[in-house]
């Protein structure tokens, strides 16, 4: 139960934290802040790797094995690091090809939560949808009766069709579908959740396509950003030409490859034109052959691991940002750069549309997959301060508007509290 002053006591788990790749870490660390301002108790269980948190709030850690850690992925552990029966699977999934984590993480957090089930009023799972949820979520003795509900970004069955679509090679598409073997488990768990949170319209579609989740159980709240941290920086000097984007470098559902041949056809027209792109390459990326057929040694850059500091000084010397991606199903990166008062070029892949506004309004967008579309937009831009300004300044305001990090946790609140009470009404039937 509450306690009496009605403050809630939450579980966020999330299966990988990592603060300076992929939105996950991102997320957990602003929606737990968020949800402390407004007087709650939250405490964040992570695998690795681990995020970066507000002071008030609690990590507890989860050892997993971190198969894919940076720079040794798919790694070999020990023999001293195989210490359970989950250890000893999850390696031997990885060694078939398959991603075990989500699962892994599930399995691990059910056993930490079960020493503490009378410290929660309330599980949210960030993405893992894994099996060990509904072993949370079941009544005693078999579980541990806590309501349990999840956020879903968007599915991960999108980014396997999209990997799929743009592989030709038969034994990579083979690899693939093992790999993804995962959003089986994913879609089973989803079905059974009493509620999902999603974070965008476009999401909420896909979900109920993929995973079958009934509609009546999803519930659209839109992630935020804070403005006072990601904010126009007008004492820092633009840098003609310079354009900049944040994208996992190597994952084809991002678009970067376009982005890539639409700066090459830029630069024929305005040799100035130059890519700061924040994201790490694998050694092995086909990206980087790319770069260099595309002669773009000398015009691009990438850059990871900083903080959003030294991002926000990124943006405001970036005269235009691009979010080339082909689906998405938020973007935080969209809202960070139209928050710095940035140009936006965005394409209309998933709910990039909903998300950022209309077309020359509050950013230009151009259909996912056309580097001549991007290179028009781009080369529009910066031929034109005005309109830069222009959009600018409309895009910070639409972010101000609607998306913030306290609207997101008031919304969160919400559907806490709607979860606990169906789960009370269940008990008491």
């Amino acid at each position: 139960m509450a306690p009496a002053d009605d403050s809630l006591r939450i579980a966020l788990l999330v299966y990988r934290g990592n603060p300076h790749c992929g939105g996950q870490g991102v997320y957990v660390r602003h929606l737990s802040a968020a949800l402390v301002d407004l007087g709650h108790h939250v405490e964040v269980l992570s695998g690795p790797p681990y995020p970066e948190l507000d002071g008030r709030v609690p990590l507890v850690r989860l050892a997993g094995l971190d198969l894919y850690r940076q720079p040794d992925p798919f790694r070999r552990p020990g023999l001293g690091e195989l210490r359970s029966v989950v250890d000893v699977a999850e390696y031997a999934l990885m060694c078939t090809a398959g991603f075990p984590e989500p699962w892994a993480f599930s399995v691990r957090a059910r056993r930490a939560l079960g020493q503490r089930r009378h410290d929660f009023d309330v599980v949210h799972d960030n993405q893992s949808l894994g099996t060990g949820l509904l072993a949370i979520q079941a009544p005693p003795p078999a579980g541990l009766g806590l309501p349990v509900l999840g956020t879903i970004h968007h599915p991960v069955t999108v980014d396997r069709r999209v990997e799929l679509a743009h592989t030709a090679d038969r034994l990579r598409r083979l690899t693939l579908r093992r790999f993804y073997g995962f959003t089986r488990m994913q879609t089973r768990v989803a079905r059974r959740l009493p509620r999902i949170i999603t974070v965008s319209s476009s999401s909420l579609d896909d979900i109920v396509d993929d995973h079958g989740v009934e509609r009546c159980r999803i519930r659209v709240v839109p992630v935020g950003v804070d403005g006072e941290r990601w904010r126009p920086l007008p004492q820092v000097a633009r840098v003609p030409g310079r354009v900049m984007t944040t994208a996992s470098a190597d994952v084809s559902m991002k678009g970067l490859a376009y982005l890539l041949e639409g700066l090459a056809k830029l630069r024929t027209e305005r040799p100035d034109a130059e890519l700061v792109v924040i994201g790490a390459l694998r050694p092995d990326s086909p990206l980087r052959p790319l770069v260099e057929r595309l002669g773009l040694a000398g015009a691009v850059r990438f850059v990871s691991g900083v903080g959003d500091e030294r991002l926000v000084e990124l943006y405001a010397e970036a005269e235009v940002a691009v979010v080339p991606s082909l689906y998405e199903g938020f973007s935080l990166p969209a809202i960070e750069a139209m928050a710095c008062g940035v140009p936006l070029v965005a394409t209309t892949g998933g709910a990039l549309p909903e998300v950022v506004g209309g077309d020359g309004t509050t950013a230009v967008l151009v259909p996912p997959g056309d580097a001549g579309a991007l290179a028009a937009a781009i080369a529009g831009l910066l031929d034109d301060p005005r309109r830069r300004a222009r959009l600018g300044q409309a895009g910070r305001a639409r972010v101000l508007e609607r998306y913030t990090w306290r609207v997101t946790a008031e919304a969160t609140v919400g559907q806490y509290r709607e979860v606990i009470a169906a789960r009370a009404a269940a008990a008491a039937c």
